[in-house]
């Protein structure tokens, strides 16, 4: 254990541009869509009045957990260790700055339901379909998404550094031709309405709780199967 421990110090030495930099990109495109809504019409509708600029920290942890492999697993396989331990530490580091997020945004929610949106009637945390019946599921909500997109991260990371760029451009391609072939699919067989249905009625818990996580587990599996094999 003291061994993934030292890899995951190896991961944060670099803390401000690791922990640091999803929050100021975050607060960047917070402070925008503020500007933004300071200048509009203050007459429009509560639902016009959405932005979902939150999840900018999302696709920045997206690319951070990239080039956690790019960059680290090179240097971490250098100083002789292991891939499973380099694995291991990585999984606390996603799981560790997952829940921090999680934790932040769900405060900056309170913050901005107790400022009226930020006294622009603006919400970009408070988004409805996110809203969940007690604290604890509202920062599950906001948690498991960030530990989703980690894992993608690192499996693209992953297949790059298993597969090259001929991997990546493989991965892109499938992903592309499944997905047109499931919207024909529900197109021939006419599932759109139920679909529709399904997110409508699903609980928000469900949506961005329990089925990221389980997504996450099934990128983590891949990812740590291809990692074993994977050259720095």
């Amino acid at each position: 254990m003291n061994r993934v421990w030292r890899v995951v110090r190896i991961q944060l030495a670099n803390g401000p541009m690791v922990l640091g930099m999803p929050l100021v990109i975050l607060a960047l495109v917070l402070l925008a869509n503020l500007a933004i809504f300071g200048v509009i019409d203050t007459s429009a509708s509560p639902e016009n009045r959405m932005t979902g600029g939150m999840i900018s920290i999302y696709i920045v942890l997206l690319v951070a957990h990239l080039q956690t492999i790019t960059q680290f697993f090179p240097f971490a396989l250098s100083l002789s260790v292991t891939r499973r331990i380099f694995f291991a530490a990585t999984c606390l580091v996603v799981l560790g700055q997952s829940v921090g997020y999680g934790l932040l945004l769900f405060l900056l929610r309170l913050l901005e339901d107790a400022t009226g949106g930020w006294g622009l009637d603006m919400g970009f945390f408070a988004l409805p379909f996110l809203t969940t019946s007690n604290a604890l599921t509202q920062v599950a909500v906001y948690t498991v998404p960030f530990i989703a997109m980690s894992f993608l991260g690192l499996l693209v990371g992953i297949v790059f550094k298993r597969w090259g760029q001929l991997g990546l451009y493989t991965l892109g391609i499938g992903v592309g031709v499944l997905a047109v072939l499931l919207v024909l699919l529900a197109t021939w067989q006419d599932w759109w309405a139920a679909i529709g249905r399904f997110f409508a009625q699903e609980p928000a818990v469900h949506l961005f709780a329990t089925y990221p996580l389980v997504l996450a587990a099934l990128l983590a599996g891949i990812g740590y199967r291809a990692l074993l094999r994977a050259t720095p």
